[in-house]
């Protein structure tokens, strides 16, 4: 029989903690737009244009800069803690497999999904303005064959020279598994390592946040610039697209509660509220825990499973992540005009759900850049967007938090009904 009242795995490490100026940088998005819409028609002087224009740039490139470190660290650490996890039982293995699960639903759903809605709502052509920082060429699409090839890579280096996301994820996620293997004083040296290089790119990523809305005002006037008014419908179009996925897995929370977890949806319902209504101010997952807390002992969970499920939940799964981070990339796909064959689509999936177990609870605007970019990047999709998009990701934060609060509570009342039946027989 599993114990769920065993403790929850030993994380060993803890990441810094950023506040970041989100709301500054949503309104110098819309200021930036609003200036660029104003000047559209001429009254500016050229030089002054090259000149935000360069701004916008360097910003954009310094958030870029950090986004291979801080994948590679954040993966080892999260693969870590992960086989940690399922050292714990029965009851972890049981969690983990509802884990991977409902991330593989979401990836499905979206991308079976996404490009239906995308052909029912297409894209705003004011869209296209948001495409102008990206360089030639950047765009191509890897052949199958070639794909197949870039797989391994022979020199690491070489790899995060060109970026090329696929086989440094694949390296890393060997790597930590491989940790895992190695005497435990060994294994704790390199997991320390990864964990002081983690805060490090956390604290640079941090800085380049801070300035954010400098360097978002001057990619936004740019877009305003050169899209007017439509700009502002172009982002309406996609935060509801991207918060659509999302829905999917809310409405998965449900069912899961239901079919698997013996909750009916009603009574699931009605003990949510005071854990989403909590969500949904806070955008927290982790400020959320107590809330989850008491809907679980509403619900009649046991408090030993619920206090050993929800903790780990909270450390490692994103329920919305891989939906939501994949229709933003096919989101830019679309945008940018590239097709993107179903293999591609498939590996991307996969990115999306290993760098989703590396995250570890990171604030929204970091793992906005850190999620997202090694999928693009492997699909072959352009991740300059990324940097004008994460000014409007509090939004659709929103919908990611609700969603993942809801799944949390949804997975423990179905390990708790397994546990149940292992009693019983």
């Amino acid at each position: 029989m599993s114990n769920p009242a065993a403790k929850a795995p030993e994380q060993g490490f803890e990441l810094v903690t950023i506040r970041l100026p989100v709301v500054a940088t949503f309104v110098a998005l819309i200021l930036g737009l609003a200036l660029g819409v104003a000047f559209a028609g001429g009254g500016i002087a050229q030089w002054v244009q090259d000149v935000v224009a360069l701004i916008g740039r360097l910003w954009l490139r310094a958030l870029q800069m950090t986004i291979i470190p801080l994948v590679a660290s954040l993966l080892v650490l999260g693969i870590a803690q992960m086989i940690a996890a399922a050292r714990a039982g029965a009851a972890a293995i049981k969690f983990l497999a509802l884990v991977f699960g409902v991330l593989i639903a979401g990836g499905l759903f979206t991308a079976l999904v996404m490009p239906l809605v995308l052909q029912a709502v297409p894209i705003p052509e004011a869209a296209s303005g948001f495409l102008s920082e990206v360089p030639e060429g950047e765009q191509q699409v890897p052949g199958i064959l070639d794909f197949l090839a870039s797989l391994i890579a022979p020199n690491m280096f070489a790899a995060a020279a060109e970026t090329a996301m696929l086989p440094l994820t694949i390296f890393f996620a060997l790597f930590a598994v491989a940790i895992a293997k190695l005497p435990k004083a060994q294994a704790t040296t390199l997991l320390g390592f990864f964990h002081a290089l983690a805060n490090a790119m956390l604290m640079i990523i941090g800085w380049v946040l801070w300035v954010a809305p400098v360097g978002v005002f001057a990619l936004a006037f740019g877009v305003g610039l050169r899209s007017g008014g439509g700009a502002f419908a172009a982002l309406a179009h996609y935060i509801l697209i991207v918060s659509a996925m999302g829905g999917f897995i809310l409405v998965l929370a449900y069912l899961i509660a239901w079919a698997l977890g013996g909750v009916g949806p009603l009574r699931f319902a009605r003990a949510l509220i005071p854990a989403q209504a909590v969500a949904i101010s806070t955008q927290s997952s982790l400020a959320s825990l107590p809330a989850m807390l008491d809907s679980s002992n509403r619900l009649g969970l046991k408090p030993e499973t619920s206090e050993f499920v929800l903790p780990l939940a909270v450390a490692i799964f994103r329920a919305t992540s891989v939906a939501m981070n994949l229709a933003v990339a096919l989101y830019v796909a679309a945008l940018a005009g590239i097709e993107i064959p179903v293999a591609l689509v498939g590996i991307g999936i996969l990115i999306a759900v290993i760098i989703s177990i590396g995250s570890v609870s990171l604030p929204g605007s970091i793992s906005f850049v850190v999620s997202i970019g090694p999928i693009a990047l492997a699909m072959g999709v352009p991740i300059e967007p990324l940097a004008l998009l994460v000014a409007v990701e509090m939004l659709p934060d929103i919908m990611r938090t609700l969603a993942n609060v809801t799944m949390n509570v949804a997975v423990t009342s179905v390990v708790d009904r397994g546990d149940e039946e292992v009693a019983e027989a």
